[in-house]
């Protein structure tokens, strides 16, 4: 039996119509941009990270800048994206009014998927990722980030790729954009769990999506 590494997750691309309904806030946004790194991105990680810490205080039991504005030399969304946990997310009232007070307009609400809530900040842009102790996304995203900080190969390939599509057409829609981008990022994903020392793992074809 092959080794499957503790955070993989099968290839999926994102259901638009269930997106759409667990939206709280339907404001629409920007066609999505891919812009070229920007060095002020960790500053602007810095902001979002001390609103979050002088809204919540000990409430916050962990933050970390993910996404590509958090891999230097990475083509981007100019949008900073955070993981916060919290102690439990379902129970917003603990966190929610506090973010809120600070500017944080809650856009997200998946039970369905590790009590996951996103925030979207502004002055930078940013969109905060709320998740519990126990959850696995907040764990591949490092993981993700951390390979593509470690790999210059496969960061080369993921921004030359994300600024391809991005000017092949105009994304409305950021999950729309994710799924025509959704086949790497699982390679991707494949080859930093692969790289992994701390946990064996063989990598699992994709049953579906573009090769």
């Amino acid at each position: 039996m092959s080794a499957t590494h503790p955070l993989w997750r099968p290839f999926e691309l994102a259901d638009l119509d269930a997106v759409a309904a667990v939206r709280v806030d339907a404001t629409p946004q920007p066609p999505v941009e891919v812009v070229a790194p920007d060095p002020a991105w960790p500053d602007q990680y810095a902001v979002v990270e001390r609103r979050l810490r002088a809204a919540l205080g000990d409430r916050v039991l962990a933050v970390q800048h993910v996404g590509s504005t958090a891999v230097p030399g990475l083509p981007a969304k100019p949008v900073i994206d955070v993981d916060l946990v919290v102690a439990d997310p379902a129970d917003e009232a603990a966190w929610l009014p506090d973010l809120e007070a600070a500017g944080f307009v809650l856009r997200v609400r998946e039970p369905d998927w590790e009590e996951h809530r996103m925030l979207r900040g502004a002055d930078p842009v940013s969109n905060v990722h709320v998740f519990g102790p126990g959850a696995t996304e907040p764990r591949r995203h490092v993981l993700f980030r951390d390979h593509l900080r470690a790999d210059p190969a496969d960061r080369a390939a993921y921004g030359s790729f994300k600024q391809r599509i991005a000017s092949e057409r105009s994304f409305a829609d950021a999950m729309d954009y994710n799924n025509h981008k959704a086949a790497l990022v699982y390679d991707l994903y494949e080859r930093a769990l692969a790289a992994d020392p701390a946990h064996p793992h063989e990598p699992h074809p994709r049953t579906a999506g573009p090769s």
